[in-house]
């Protein structure tokens, strides 16, 4: 940060590397089924891509857990398969079943989308929500754009929908490398177009969700998890040379130290099997670290929630770090156990 005003708001500080008065706290899915609020919301809204193309309803359900709970960041309501939607592939979210997709499967179907420098037109809804959000969020409150990690994305491009081993993408991955990297050239590209469009209209830091990147064997996890982040943080890097940016390599395991060094990313956030205190000594040191308290926890809350969420403060607390989960909460949490948390949370101290 040399050279520039240090940053005021809790979350960049932790980016930063700055010790924080108090931890920043925020949740992966805040804005969710698991709030009455958001439900309502979403029945006026119609379909799931419907709501998230809705600047108006976004920025509503964007809102809405930082004004029940107080997180000290809001992260955009959208989601990761917009970006394959505005390439032109057909996307649908079916009730019960989740997105499905025109599968994509060879060069040919590759061939047929459309170019990334239609993104922004398409995506102009998601571009106008982050815009609003920066507005009417409190001042005190970061706004985190984000995107999938173009390995994710493929993998539901090329399945038609989420998989349990992610098999049709590895299968097109192994059996024919070349033609698969050219699928991540694309999303890098996309990704780096989608990610510059949320920083334009007001986004303050940035977070890439690898939710697959842990069932990639260490060849192609370098390959086509670490490299294309790597690619996107460089590009990120040199368009705004002060936006932080969270990776999150989910299940990466070992290879996340690899990962935080390599990318280049300001922060990591950790999923429910990371150690903390392996996290404290080989990946705190590079910088800012987040999480990772099991999802199933705030689910159950009690004794057990709060005992866990001690570990993790106590662990990771003196150093660099934002709490989160391991993983997006869950519809079947009850609201006042996310209340509890955020509340134990911003009372601990060092």
């Amino acid at each position: 940060m040399s050279g520039t005003k240090a940053p005021e708001k809790k979350l960049l500080k932790a980016l930063a590397g700055e010790r924080t008065d108090g931890i920043p706290v925020w949740f992966m899915r805040q804005a969710g089924r698991y709030l009455p609020e958001y439900r309502k919301v979403r029945a006026e809204a119609g379909s799931f891509l419907d709501l998230c193309y809705s600047p108006a309803l976004a920025e509503e359900v964007t809102l809405q857990p930082i004004r029940r709970f107080g997180f000290d960041a809001a992260i955009l309501f959208s989601d990761i398969l917009v970006v394959p939607d505005a390439l032109g592939q057909k996307v649908a979210f079916k009730e019960g079943e989740g997105p499905v997709l025109e599968a994509i499967t060879n060069e040919a179907g590759l061939a047929a989308l459309g170019p990334v420098s239609g993104i922004r037109q398409k995506l102009a809804p998601v571009y106008e929500t982050v815009s609003r959000l920066s507005a009417s969020l409190p001042r005190e409150v970061t706004l985190i754009g984000f995107a999938g990690a173009p390995w994710t994305v493929a993998t539901y491009m090329v399945g038609g929908r989420g998989s349990a081993d992610q098999g049709a993408a590895k299968a097109w991955a192994y059996r024919d490398p070349a033609g698969f990297q050219k699928l991540i050239d694309l999303l890098v590209e996309a990704t780096i177009e989608h990610l510059s469009a949320q920083v334009e209209a007001g986004a303050e830091a940035l977070q890439i969700f690898d939710t697959w990147a842990g069932s990639l064997p260490p060849l192609s996890f370098e390959r086509f998890a670490l490299k294309p982040a790597q690619a996107i943080r460089r590009e990120m890097k040199a368009r705004f040379p002060h936006v932080p940016m969270l990776g999150f390599p989910r299940g990466a395991g070992g290879s996340a130290a690899r990962y935080f060094c390599e990318t280049g990313m300001d922060g990591l956030s950790l999923d429910t099997g990371v150690s903390p205190l392996w996290a404290r000594d080989e990946l705190q040191v590079h910088g800012c670290v987040q999480g990772n308290l099991d999802p199933l926890l705030l689910v159950a809350g009690g004794d057990e929630m709060r005992a866990q969420a001690t570990h993790i403060l106590e662990t990771l607390g003196a150093g660099p770090f934002i709490f989160n989960l391991g993983h997006g909460i869950v519809p079947q949490t009850p609201p006042d156990h996310v209340g509890e948390l955020v509340s134990l949370v911003k009372d601990w101290r060092a």
